[in-house]
C-alpha cells in the first residue's frame, strides 16, 4: 500500500491544495494526517473540509485541541494565541464538530501515529537524537509517524546503528527492521529553511519512505492572512520557511 502522510497544515489552503495535487500523481491508496489542521493560517474551514473528505485517518494537533476547547486558550501567547482566538470566533460549526472527534494519537495498519510523540502526543518536540531514542524505546511497532516540529526528520536503527537527522526533499529511506520514527514535515508552515510544502510517501509494500517538497502560492496565503487581520508575521515567515 502507498500512503501519503501530511501534518501541520495550519489553515494554509494554497499549500494544502498544492500538496493534494502532487499526491494525485503519486498513485497513493490512502491519506493520513498527523494533526494541526488549524492555527496560524486564514482558511481553517476549507482545510478541515478537504482533510475530512480525503483522509483515512486524522489526528488532533495541539492547535486543533485548543480551538476545540479541549485545552485552555491560555497555553498560547502572542501570534499563536491571536490566531487561535480568531479561529474560534470565525470557524463554522461543522468545522468545530469535526475537530471535536479527533485524538492526538492513533494507529493504522500497524503503524503508530502521534501528533507530537509517543511520550506526549500533544506537546513534546522530537528534534534531537536523545529524545528520539527515548521515543524509539517505547515503540511497540517497527514504525511510528510524528508531526508537530514542522521539520522533516528521520530516526531509527539500521544494521545495529542509530541513524537520524534531517530529510530534505526526495530523500528515500529503506526502512528495514527498524524501529524507525519519521516526521513528514509541515504542509502549511515549514520550519527547516525551505518554504516549500512538505509531505511523505510511505510504501508499506516496498518498505520505503520518501520525503517530498512542492512549491505553492505563498503570496496567496499571505494575502489571506492579511485580509483576515491576523498578525503580519504569520504571513512573512512563510516565505522564509521559519
Amino acid at each position: 500500500m502507498r500512503v501519503a502522510v501530511v501534518s501541520d497544515i495550519h489553515a494554509n489552503l494554497p499549500a494544502l491544495e498544492a500538496v493534494m495535487a502532487a499526491i494525485e500523481s503519486e498513485q497513493t491508496n490512502e491519506l493520513w494526517c498527523l494533526g494541526d489542521l488549524v492555527g496560524y493560517g486564514a482558511q481553517p474551514d476549507e482545510c478541515v473540509a478537504r482533510v475530512r473528505d480525503s483522509a483515512a485517518v486524522c489526528l488532533a494537533g495541539n492547535h486543533d485541541l485548543v480551538v476545540a476547547g479541549a485545552i485552555d486558550m491560555s497555553v498560547f501567547a502572542a501570534d499563536a494565541g491571536a490566531a487561535a482566538r480568531w479561529t474560534v470566533e470565525t470557524i463554522r460549526p461543522e468545522t468545530l464538530e469535526y475537530l471535536l472527534t479527533l485524538s492526538p494519537s492513533g494507529q493504522r495498519d500497524g503503524v503508530e501515529l502521534y501528533h507530537a510523540s509517543i511520550r506526549d502526543p500533544v506537546w513534546e518536540y522530537v528534534i534531537d537524537d536523545r529524545t528520539a531514542q527515548y521515543c524509539l524505546e517505547r515503540q511497540s511497532s517497527s514504525l511510528a509517524l510524528i508531526g508537530h516540529s514542522h521539520v522533516p526528520l528521520v530516526w531509527g536503527y539500521a544494521d545495529g546503528r542509530f541513524v537520524g537527522g534531517m530529510a530534505p526533499g526526495d530523500t528515500m529511506l529503506e526502512l528495514g527492521e527498524g524501529p524507525f520514527l519519521l516526521n513528514p514535515g509541515s504542509v502549511g508552515q515549514p520550519r527547516d529553511g525551505d518554504p516549500r510544502a512538505a509531505f511523505l510517501i510511505l510504501d508499506t509494500t516496498a518498505n520505503t519512505a520518501t520525503w517530498r517538497r512542492v512549491d505553492y502560492d505563498i503570496g496567496r496565503a499571505q494575502a489571506a492572512i492579511a485580509e483576515a487581520g491576523l498578525p503580519q508575521r504569520l504571513g512573512s515567515r512563510l516565505a522564509e520557511g521559519r
